[in-house]
């Protein structure tokens, strides 16, 4: 059974930072790429940022020089470090699990694995 656990979310203030984590089981997750997304009230679920099998990473425009993403093929993990959070960063963050070689904003072929969330609220 694949499992993709977040954690990491909680209150900050604007300018503040957060590291959400994302522990993954049951899938052999070096051969993977895994995302971060996130959706805000009222909004599409978006690609904040994603990391592929070989280490190469992509960023939304609004978060690019703000948020690194990286992963721990030893620990499964793929973490988002946040600084210089935004109000406009509010929202629930997921990480997704896809086949390598696979688009970040299409539905995949193949595996499609969705964490439950994390929420993130920037706000003073």
């Amino acid at each position: 059974q694949v499992q993709l656990v977040e954690s990491g979310g909680g209150l900050v203030q604007p300018g503040g930072s957060l590291r959400l984590s994302c522990v993954v089981s049951g899938i052999n997750f070096r051969s993977y790429q895994v995302g971060w997304y996130r959706q805000a009230p009222g909004k599409e679920r978006e690609l904040v940022a994603g990391i592929r099998v070989a280490g190469p990473t992509n960023y939304a425009d609004s978060v690019q020089g703000r948020f690194t993403i990286s992963r721990d093929n030893a620990k499964n993990t793929v973490d988002l470090q946040m600084g210089n959070l935004k109000p406009e960063d509010t929202a629930v963050y997921y990480c997704n699990l896809r086949p390598p070689g696979s688009t970040w904003n299409e539905r995949p072929g193949g595996v499609n694995y969705w964490g439950q969330g994390t929420r993130v609220t920037v706000s003073s």
